[in-house]
């Protein structure tokens, strides 16, 4: 079973000439099969954890540690880390022009699976993992997220968890910008893969709307760079009703 292990992890990003500690500390565990969410208001830390954990450049690990089964991460290039099971469901997914989604999910089956996987199956596959999430096939054929709406970039990021089946997925508000239908169809894919017990996933929002699909296992509240409480899933209709602002005001530590 896959263990990802976050002990004291303090992270700095430059800004406006000057560099800024935005995670203070976070110690976290999640293990294949369980499913996180990390809860908190704008500039908690939640996005910087995510992206620290996949290895962008504009943040700086400055002390603590991040092992997957005992191996060390932060010694990973961002494609060791894909390869090592973590994978990232961005808040913004980025255009890649020239690239068709096709050509990009194979390429990237291939680079996971260390083979590139028969074009028979795969093809079937593919269609399969569309359909269920109401992607046209007609979107195999056009650049990657080029003229993609923000649900239907969000629906492709769902689209990769379930071909390269992750052990880690970190989801970064993967519910922003989303309709209440699109939040649906996008749920119900992040529950199939999670049906299969074999994925850790560590869930960030900011709010409770996507958790009435997706029932986490733990909820972690971010504020300040730390995680300030954790709980089971009563923990989120307890935001729900009472918002951030203690954790902000600094009324509950962690």
């Amino acid at each position: 079973m896959a263990t990802l292990e976050i002990r004291d992890l303090h992270v700095t990003v430059e800004a406006e000439n000057a560099t800024k500690e935005i995670l203070k500390g976070v110690d976290l565990t999640v293990k294949q099969g369980e499913t996180h969410a990390i809860m908190g208001p704008n500039g908690s830390g939640k996005s910087t954890l995510a992206y620290s954990l996949a290895g962008h450049p504009k943040y700086t690990v400055t002390g603590g540690t991040v092992t997957l089964d005992g191996e060390d991460v932060l010694a990973m290039s961002v494609d060791e880390r894909a390869r090592a099971g973590l994978f990232l469901a961005m808040q913004y997914p980025v255009e890649v022009p020239g690239v068709s989604v096709s050509n990009f999910l194979r390429s990237s089956a291939t680079a996971i699976r260390g083979e590139a996987p028969k074009l028979r199956t795969w093809v079937k596959e593919v269609k399969e993992a569309m359909a269920q999430l109401q992607i046209d096939p007609a979107f195999a054929e056009r650049n990657v997220n080029e003229g993609f709406s923000g649900g239907e970039k969000k629906r492709h990021e769902i689209l990769q968890l379930e071909l390269l089946k992750p052990q880690i997925a970190i989801l970064d508000e993967t519910d922003s910008g989303l309709d209440v239908d699109a939040l649906r169809v996008v749920s119900e894919g992040v529950n199939r893969v999670r049906e299969s017990g074999a994925v850790g996933t560590l869930l960030i929002t900011h709010y409770t709307r996507i958790l009435r699909y997706i029932k986490p296992d733990y909820v972690h509240v971010f504020a300040s760079g730390r995680i300030a409480e954790s709980g089971g899933a009563e923990l989120a209709d307890k935001l729900e009703d009472e918002g951030y602002e203690a954790y902000v005001k600094g009324g509950v530590s962690a």
